[in-house]
């Protein structure tokens, strides 16, 4: 359908996962495709991949956590594909434990990979898309809004995902850049392997159905949708036992 025909999506976390699902979603759409992920061999893979059927895209290896970094990185692309018209915050790390059992190591590196990584991004792309509007898609997660056991460090960065999606909406909606977020469940990648199938749908959510709704949200068919959280959960915040 070519809903993202000539528009230049930047995608974080696009190693794996759901980052890899949206950015292979994305091209079959239209978009050229840059694809960000701190693993190199891996988001070549996956530039490789969208390559070979016939889109286009370019792989970067960043560390999002690092500002300088990015800020090189939405430099190189901008110069290489052109004025960045869609970011998809996908990056991030899993981490279990209460606030006990939650090293200051551990919660200093999820703050640096979900709350400052997606920082790092928002004010890259935000400043790229100033005077001609764009779509940022973050996600967050279930536990921005609930309680779960366990999920200490994780639930505040996710927490603050949510939060950063709606300063930026607000701050932004005079310059046309929609900023809205995504709340999956349990999404069966790297992350959740292993885990049970808590949703009450009876199974995980695939990472291309959180791609799809992302491809939604990026789309001008969302050209009225900002400030807004869309869970993704099989049921799990609304239909629980």
């Amino acid at each position: 359908m070519n809903r993202l025909a000539n528009k230049v999506a930047v995608i974080t976390g696009a190693g794996s996962g759901i980052g890899r699902a949206a950015a292979l979603v994305f091209a079959k759409e239209g978009a050229r495709v840059a694809v960000l992920d701190l693993h190199g061999d891996a988001v070549q893979r996956v530039a490789a991949e969208i390559e070979s059927e016939g889109g286009a895209a370019q792989h970067y290896t960043c560390d999002v956590a690092v500002q300088r970094e990015v800020m090189a990185s939405f430099d190189e692309i901008a110069a290489s594909l052109g004025p960045i018209d869609v970011l998809v915050n996908s990056a991030g790390i899993s981490h279990i434990g209460t606030v006990e059992t939650t090293s200051e190591e551990d919660f200093d590196r999820v703050y640096q990979v979900n709350v400052k990584g997606v920082y790092n991004c928002l004010q890259a792309a935000v400043m790229a898309m100033k005077g001609r509007g764009g779509a940022i898609v973050n996600m967050a997660s279930v536990v921005s809004t609930l309680g779960i056991p366990d999920r200490f460090a994780y639930s505040m960065s996710k927490g603050a995902v949510l939060t950063m999606t709606l300063s930026v909406a607000c701050d932004y909606l005079h310059e046309k850049i929609r900023c809205n977020c995504i709340s999956p469940a349990r999404i069966h990648t790297p992350f959740v392997d292993g885990f049970s199938q808590a949703q009450p749908i009876g199974r995980m959510g695939m990472p291309e159905e959180v791609a799809h709704l992302a491809l939604y949200l990026a789309s001008d068919e969302a050209a009225f949708i900002t400030g807004a959280n869309y869970p993704i959960d099989g049921g799990f915040l609304s239909l629980r036992p």
